[in-house]
């Protein structure tokens, strides 16, 4: 059995309708579709959000915290993320080798279920 096209055109047929986009279009006045208002509400909360931040940043130093500390800690977690991600793959590997799951090589390796 032939499967059948989804629409038939010819010469004569026209598909079902115009093309409707996904995107609502913008309304008169906005050249892409967003209003003045929500740019300064989203302007605003930007503000607000990097107030929070520059108290957070002020509480850490008063802690005794330094940025290039905080820095180094952080190239440190990156460093430690790559590794992880390694041996995940590496391990694997490893299990399609020999037909099991990585579950299955966590206690051959020593690994805990929540690393």
């Amino acid at each position: 059995m032939c499967p059948t096209p989804r629409t038939e055109r010819g010469p004569d047929r026209s598909y079902r309708g115009t093309f409707r986009s996904p995107r609502p279009s913008p309304k008169s006045g906005q050249a892409d579709g967003t209003s003045e208002e929500s740019l300064h509400l989203d302007i605003q909360k930007l503000r607000e959000k990097k107030d929070m931040l520059d108290k957070e940043i002020s509480q850490l130093i008063s802690e005794g915290y330094r940025v290039d500390e905080l820095e180094d800690h952080i190239g440190r977690l990156h460093e430690y993320n790559d590794i992880k991600d390694v041996g995940q793959m590496l391990l694997g590997k490893l299990a399609v080798i020999r037909g099991v799951t990585t579950k299955e090589l966590y206690p051959e390796f020593g690994l805990d279920m929540n690393d």
